[in-house]
């Protein structure tokens, strides 16, 4: 039995739209969700961030980041990551593979060769 992938991302991010053109280009079937329009929940972030840092998880380069107060942005810890995540989705880093065993975070061709 193949485990159908989901890969959760935004619909204008580059580097999830490279990922969705390599998982159809090598037949991969997964499942998309949109965190913008579907969103996240705490216990998906908390099931995540227990399979990858949180570090890795909040993308600290994002237009979303750059938009959040210094007050907001000091004293991180995972909880606080957490939260900013969940109330601005955008700020998880993209895209978010999860292959039902492990999380890919972020896109590289290579790397999807070698785990998928």
């Amino acid at each position: 039995m193949t485990t159908v992938l989901t890969l959760y991302g935004i619909t204008t991010c580059q580097s999830v739209k490279k990922a969705r053109r390599w998982l159809e280009q090598h037949h991969k079937p997964y499942r998309y969700h949109d965190v913008r329009a579907d969103g996240l929940n705490a216990e998906q972030l908390h099931d995540f961030v227990a399979r990858a840092d949180w570090k890795l998880l909040l993308n600290r380069s994002s237009t979303a980041w750059r938009q959040l107060s210094a007050e907001q942005q000091a004293d991180l810890n995972q909880e606080k990551a957490i939260a900013l995540i969940l109330a601005t989705p955008t700020l998880m880093k993209r895209p978010v593979l999860d292959t039902g065993v492990q999380l890919l975070v972020g896109f590289t061709a290579e790397r999807y060769e070698t785990e998928l």
